[in-house]
């Protein structure tokens, strides 16, 4: 009795947690993450004496932020995503 359940429990430690789908997302939400931060890069000044309105537009103030969210929020679907539930 005791050898057939070290047997189950080895053959369980054998999988992984997650699966292929809960995979695809992550690596989207990445991306998603990834996108913001390369859109809020940039906007500085070759002379420091000089003021470059730039940096306040809107991709940087609403866009990159709003796709950095919601880069977290894929991120915290696909780690509770259950890829073994009968759909």
């Amino acid at each position: 009795m005791g050898e057939q359940k070290r047997k189950e429990q080895t053959k369980k430690s054998n999988e992984f947690i997650f699966r292929k789908k809960n995979y695809t997302f992550m690596i989207i939400g990445i991306s998603f993450i990834a996108l913001g931060f390369i859109l809020m890069s940039g906007g500085g000044s070759d002379n420091p004496n000089v003021f470059n309105p730039e940096i306040y537009n809107w991709r940087r103030i609403r866009l990159a932020p709003t796709l950095i969210l919601i880069g977290f929020a894929i991120e915290i679907y696909a780690i509770l995503l259950n890829p073994n539930k009968d759909s």
